[in-house]
């Protein structure tokens, strides 16, 4: 089983919407051959908690907006450090980039094949790393 086109759509806008609110480190997995709860996880960091807020929303709205897609569930929103957005046929993750380091959620799904994404969203790969380096590995303190 492979994920449906509507899931495919969907990620495909997430991963967008999460690169124009300069998400970091933006990868999608297809997970239908392991999971039946669900066809899809996107996953994005960002560097601090209003930044995280920030992607969540513009998904949320920009899915909404264009494709008519409500979450059934949005979780973690009070100290913003991971949030999870679940449309049913697809699951978002928006990680502080220090959750992202530590649950390293890809090493789960690396198994699982990765969905092609937009250029935009291609184009955060290493931004996290870089961002880190840059700031001289303080990037959690201003949170």
């Amino acid at each position: 089983m492979t994920a449906t086109d509507r899931s495919i759509e969907l990620i495909t806008a997430a991963a967008q919407a999460a690169a124009d609110q300069l998400a970091h480190d933006i990868i999608a997995y297809d997970v239908s051959d392991v999971l039946s709860i669900t066809d899809a996880f996107l996953l994005a960091s960002a560097p601090n908690d209003r930044q995280v807020k920030s992607i969540v929303d513009e998904i949320e709205e920009r899915l909404q907006k264009e494709l008519g897609a409500k979450p059934v569930r949005r979780e973690g929103d009070r100290d913003a450090r991971w949030i999870l957005l679940d449309y049913v046929d697809i699951v978002i993750h928006v990680q502080h980039s220090e959750e992202r380091v530590f649950y390293a959620l890809e090493r789960l799904w690396k198994d699982c094949p990765e969905i092609d994404l937009p250029e935009d969203a291609l184009k955060t790969r290493g931004k996290a790393e870089e961002h880190a380096r840059l700031s001289g590995g303080a990037e959690g303190e201003q949170s």
